[in-house]
């Protein structure tokens, strides 16, 4: 998967046959009403990032997005803007060459559907993809991005891994999370065994030592949404943003910004090549981050 390039002429073709700019909610957006099997891990063995002559560096980038009924707003946005502009803002400002996305929805582990992945795409596939997920709009406490964090571990293969030794990324958006601690362990590897169809025995941190092996992971935090309290934002330490309900549209600028840092942009550089209104929630959210750039540098 891959080849092809995205641009703002195809997306503005699906947006009219979809009457995006026109739907009320995310339910008029998204109209699937269960989870299709494409995107369904029980049936996934691995989604490729592969070099291609298109995309001869590829580089893997996974949006996960909480898709509980606190978060249908989120994904609304996404689909109405922040894709559209993150593709276009990853493009022209060269912050990555051959960028290749999967979005992913996670929700609760008691959902029918707790995770879903869409392939890694470089053209307009990945927003008929993610126009496909199922928002089904669960949540009782006990969300699970670490669905996420195992599959990009376990079931991902990627060029820019295998061959050149390097990270992709991973955004998480949405409320922290309750990741669980040890005490619920049975319970959680119950919910994965249902999900991935194999047997799991992994603690929660150790799956996510094991995504770091292969992604640099973020999570972009909702703060003034309904649940704060210890979970994702701890696991995080200088990997998570947080930004207000009312700054979710600077999510793009966000995902780039933090891509270029690792790349050895500065924070000061990183802000200031953006619009003046955005620059105060931007500067909020990567002033928390701790993260050493490619040329060794942490900030």
């Amino acid at each position: 998967m891959g080849r092809g390039s995205y641009n703002a002429s195809d997306w503005n073709k699906l947006k009219n046959s979809r009457n995006i700019a026109g739907a009320k909610n995310e339910k008029e957006i998204f109209r699937s009403t269960k989870c299709d099997q494409r995107f369904d891990p029980r049936y996934i063995q691995h989604r490729e990032a592969r070099d291609s002559e298109d995309h001869p560096e590829s580089l893997p980038i996974i949006i996960g997005l909480d898709v509980t009924a606190s978060m249908g707003y989120l994904a609304e946005q996404v689909a109405k803007e922040s894709l559209n502009e993150t593709m276009m803002k990853l493009y022209s400002t060269n912050a990555v060459k051959d960028p290749a996305l999967m979005f992913a929805a996670y929700g609760d582990g008691d959902d029918e559907s707790p995770l879903q992945v869409t392939q890694f795409e470089s053209d307009i596939r990945i927003a008929e993809q993610l126009l496909d997920l199922w928002l089904e709009n669960g949540g009782r406490g006990w969300v699970v991005p670490c669905m996420l964090w195992y599959f990009a571990a376990f079931h991902t293969k990627l060029d820019n891994y295998d061959k050149r030794k390097k990270k992709g990324f991973i955004f998480t958006i949405g409320d922290d999370a309750d990741c669980r601690n040890d005490s619920e362990h049975d319970a959680l590897m119950t919910h994965f065994k249902r999900v991935f169809v194999e047997d799991v025995d992994m603690s929660v941190r150790d799956i996510l030592k094991a995504a770091e092996e292969k992604f640099e992971v973020f999570h972009i935090f909702l703060s003034n949404t309904y649940y704060r309290g210890p979970g994702i934002v701890e696991m995080l330490p200088g990997h998570t943003m947080v930004i207000g309900t009312d700054d979710i549209g600077a999510i793009p600028e966000i995902i780039i910004s933090t891509i270029q840092m690792t790349k050895g942009m500065t924070l000061e550089q990183a802000v200031r090549q953006w619009p003046e209104l955005k620059r105060p929630a931007l500067s909020g959210a990567l002033s928390s981050l701790q993260i050493k750039n490619e040329k060794g540098l942490s900030f």
